[in-house]
């Protein structure tokens, strides 16, 4: 979700806005963290969209490919000593943008890899051809490691994407689980806090909830099948940190917020 839409106006809070957020034409980078290794090929960095008194993170996930180059998930601009990073792994092949919110960034990356092959979620596709042309709605990117999906139970379409490496799987959400356990700044906090974006623990905000979701019981259930993943070693999420803690359990609990 492009969190600055939200964040305009004062204290950030005009939800109007999501709507029709500006999309950045140009590499603009904001402050970010470094590119962190969570498991073999695949990295994922916490950037942040400034806003009124604070910061909100969002993050990026890089996927190494198993015949070269990379897929990146919800892009955002780095500095160049990361991006020189991401591109020592082969050229950057794919950019897939999880859903319709994240859109923000991907006509600055379009065009700084122009080969690259830009996925979308079908329900999104229209509204994401608005930042950059779209190559496919479904998974093109053929590696076996890799298992994409659409979370259930959703008015808006919103990928999710497993990676399977010899140490367990990495699930990698999007707006579907928020953890923002440290929001920097007063605006940040309040934004946090208001709209429920797992300060206290992960959870599905309450934003994403009356905008995205559409069944609960849907969404319960897909947190159960998620939660029965094999070898479940992590969640990344789109905002917030990575989730390392006893995943499984994290999955449970946020079914339970949909089904008491």
């Amino acid at each position: 979700m492009d969190m600055r839409a939200v964040a305009s106006g004062t204290l950030g809070f005009q939800l109007r806005s999501v709507h029709m957020p500006k999309l950045n034409e140009n590499w603009i980078v904001q402050p970010h963290g470094p590119l962190v290794k969570v498991a073999t090929g695949l990295m994922t960095v916490e950037g942040s969209i400034v806003m009124p008194l604070g910061q909100f993170p969002r993050r990026m996930t890089v996927v190494e490919l198993c015949d070269g180059g990379s897929a990146i998930w919800s892009a955002v601009p780095l500095d160049e000593a990361a991006m020189g990073q991401i591109e020592s792994l082969g050229p950057v092949r794919f950019i897939i943008v999880p859903n319709q919110g994240h859109r923000l960034d991907v006509h600055a990356w379009a065009k700084r890899y122009p080969d690259a092959k830009i996925i979308a979620p079908p329900r999104g596709e229209a509204v994401i051809r608005e930042a950059a042309p779209v190559d496919a709605t479904r998974d093109i990117i053929n590696d076996p490691a890799l298992h994409f999906g659409l979370v259930n139970g959703m008015k808006l379409d919103e990928f999710t994407l497993s990676v399977r490496r010899a140490e367990g799987v990495t699930l990698i959400l999007n707006d579907i689980l928020a953890n923002v356990r440290h929001p920097k700044g007063l605006g940040a906090n309040v934004m946090a806090r208001l709209f429920g974006f797992g300060v206290s623990r992960p959870r599905t905000s309450r934003f994403v909830h009356w905008r995205y979701v559409s069944d609960n019981n849907a969404v319960a259930q897909q947190f159960h099948h998620w939660a029965a993943i094999a070898d479940l070693r992590r969640i990344i999420v789109s905002h917030g940190d990575v989730i390392e803690d006893n995943p499984r359990e994290v999955l449970l609990r946020a079914a339970r917020d949909f089904v008491g």
